[in-house]
């Protein structure tokens, strides 16, 4: 099958179905998740499909649509737990404070903390204290707010309130989608406001985006790609999107 005949197989694929992952379609077709991501760029260019996590919908579906968590945690598995791993690299000495953002990439890193490593962190994410509430080295933190059904995590006023008086060493922050024009955004103006005090809060800024986020728009944005330090993300990443972002001033670093 030529390429032209696959991507119009696609496009009618995800018509028909309204939301189809990459490895699906990868097993559809007999291809690669590589060839799967180039096809599905080529058709949003053209109009036909738009990418969201993992997948593709079709290009009239709303652009507002947030995936619940556990939905989130099934895709790109193995990307996440690469990234998860790359991350602690970057962890800061015994002692330090950081705060863990709500996400399922985020969630792998909790669960992947050294348990011989004294710090104090800080998280608004249900998920993300469960993990780190048996480690004996670490002083937890949950931060106070309603707990979102699609999240698990606390969002709100008090949220905010609680992020304002912190000052951390690092951050560790998930993202819906990323991109150099419109930054790091999510569907959801709670969720936005609260990473945004994150952001805020933490003296270096990580951003745990796997590939397929990356070059992509939600609808609210909560970071500008200036105020991210260091963007851990997987081999994927297409290369003109690496430049992009070295080009911003943020460093990438591959899985």
């Amino acid at each position: 099958m030529y390429a032209e005949e696959r991507q119009q197989a696609m496009s009618r694929l995800i018509t028909e179905r309204r939301r189809v992952s990459v490895t699906a379609l990868a097993e559809q077709y007999d291809v690669t998740t590589e060839t799967v991501r180039r096809d599905l760029s080529q058709l949003e260019r053209l109009g036909l499909v738009r990418r969201v996590h993992g997948g593709a919908v079709p290009a009239d579906a709303l652009a507002t649509t947030e995936a619940a968590l556990g939905d989130r945690d099934r895709l790109n598995t193995d990307l996440k737990d690469l990234i998860a791993k790359a991350a602690l690299a970057l962890l800061p000495a015994d002692g330090s404070t950081i705060i863990l953002d709500a996400g399922s990439t985020t969630s792998r890193l909790a669960g992947a903390l050294p348990q011989d490593r004294r710090l104090v962190v800080f998280t608004h994410a249900v998920p993300v204290a469960s993990r780190l509430a048996t480690l004996p080295l670490v002083e937890l933190h949950l931060l106070p707010g309603r707990v979102r059904t699609a999240t698990h995590a606390a969002v709100g006023p008090d949220t905010v309130a609680a992020l304002g008086m912190l000052r951390a060493d690092i951050a560790f922050l998930g993202s819906n989608a990323l991109s150099v024009g419109h930054g790091l955004s999510t569907p959801d103006a709670d969720e936005a406001a609260t990473k945004r005090a994150v952001v805020a809060a933490a003296q270096q800024v990580v951003a745990l985006v796997d590939s397929t986020k990356i070059g992509h728009d939600s609808a609210i944005r909560f970071a500008a790609l200036s105020e991210v330090d260091i963007v851990v993300t997987d081999a994927a990443i297409e290369p003109s999107d690496r430049r992009a972002i070295e080009r911003a001033g943020t460093e990438v670093l591959v899985a």
